[in-house]
Order: structure tokens, then C-alpha cells, then sequence
């Protein structure tokens, strides 16, 4: 059995506020585009301020993830790394909640994502509007 690499990145805006950015559909063209059968796509975001997470969006989800990461990381000033805007701080904490990479299984061709799951990009940094995201598949 051979096995191939492929790897390309993917530029987001993500604006200045708080977002989930759903790249599932982007997940499933880079596959298409590859031939991509059998196999393993990793998803990292190489920024010290956003993560990958996998869960439901459309049914307020993707906002409860928000309020709870609010709640548990206020945007305050009572952080010790102080630049940027007021709470910045609590951004660089998030990778260590929400992991800046995700690796899911490739089965024919398609995510092996659970019914309601999603491929998300989470940043609560209001200080960096644009992301880069790569995408690699071994398989």
C-alpha cells in the first residue's frame, strides 16, 4: 500500500469580533479536489490565538461555545499578557481549551464526521481578523 501527502492552506477572514467559522464544506473540497479515498486530514491553525473544534453548529452550538469560552475566559483585564486590546490575554489561554489542530478519518473519499458534527475554526481574538488554516491529508 502506497500512501501520498497533500497539503494546502486556506485563508479566512474571520473579522473583528469573536466567531466559529464552520470550513467543513472547505474540508470536503480539498478532498474532492486530491481524489483523496482512505486516509487521515489534520486541520491546524498555526496562530496562538484560535482553535479547531468538532461539534454541532445551526442549532446554537456554535454561540454556546462562545458564551461558555466567555464565561470560563472573560475578557478582562485581570490577564498577565497585556497587549492588544482589553482581555486579549484570555485569547492566548484558548488553544489550551479549544486545540489549535483536529485529525479526522477519510473513509471513501468523505469526512467520517458524526451526523450533526462540523469542522470549526474558533478565534476570539478581535485583534487579528484574518487566519490561516492548513489542510493535510496522509493517506
Amino acid at each position: 500500500m502506497s500512501s501520498a501527502f497533500h497539503t494546502t492552506t486556506l485563508e479566512v477572514h474571520t473579522g473583528r469580533r469573536e466567531s466559529v467559522r464552520n470550513l467543513t464544506g472547505e474540508c470536503e473540497g480539498f478532498l474532492s479536489s486530491i481524489g483523496a479515498r482512505e486516509g487521515l486530514l489534520n486541520v491546524f491553525v498555526p496562530h496562538a490565538t484560535a482553535g479547531i473544534a468538532v461539534i454541532e453548529t445551526g442549532a446554537g452550538s456554535d454561540e454556546d461555545l462562545l458564551d461558555a469560552l466567555g464565561d470560563l475566559l472573560p475578557r478582562t483585564d485581570r490577564w498577565r499578557h497585556q497587549h492588544g486590546s482589553i482581555g486579549h490575554g484570555r485569547d492566548h489561554v484558548l488553544p489550551g481549551l479549544v486545540a489549535p489542530h483536529a485529525t479526522l478519518p477519510v473513509v471513501a473519499g468523505r469526512l467520517a464526521l458524526g451526523t450533526w458534527q462540523s469542522v470549526l475554526l474558533v478565534d476570539t481574538n478581535r485583534d487579528n481578523p484574518d487566519r490561516t488554516v492548513r489542510l493535510s491529508f496522509l493517506g
